[in-house]
């Protein structure tokens, strides 16, 4: 069986899960297969679901989407904005 889920990246993978029998049987290979994808697998014991996650130090900044049509105009004119006008932060 396999379900979808969301990983750190914000990526759609195919998670599979497998029953303590099939992790008993092949807790190596799979354990091999976990951390070569980076892709967890979830045990289902009596309805209940456990999460076998590789822990895995990624460069956040890869994570990043390019929208190079999110600012409409110069960006170099976002530096100068002044706020003071617009918000009070006089919290007394």
């Amino acid at each position: 069986m396999s379900r979808m889920c969301s990983t750190y990246a914000r990526k759609e993978v195919v998670m599979k899960t497998v029953t303590p029998t099939e992790l008993r049987s092949n807790i190596y290979n799979l354990l091999d297969e976990i951390l070569n994808s980076g892709v967890p697998i979830e045990i289902n014991k009596g309805g209940r679901l456990l999460r076998i996650v590789p822990v895995i130090k990624t460069n956040k900044l890869q994570n990043l989407v390019s929208r190079p049509n999110v600012i409409k105009g110069n960006p170099d004119d976002l530096v100068n904005i002044s706020w003071e006008k617009e918000i009070n932060l006089d919290l007394h």
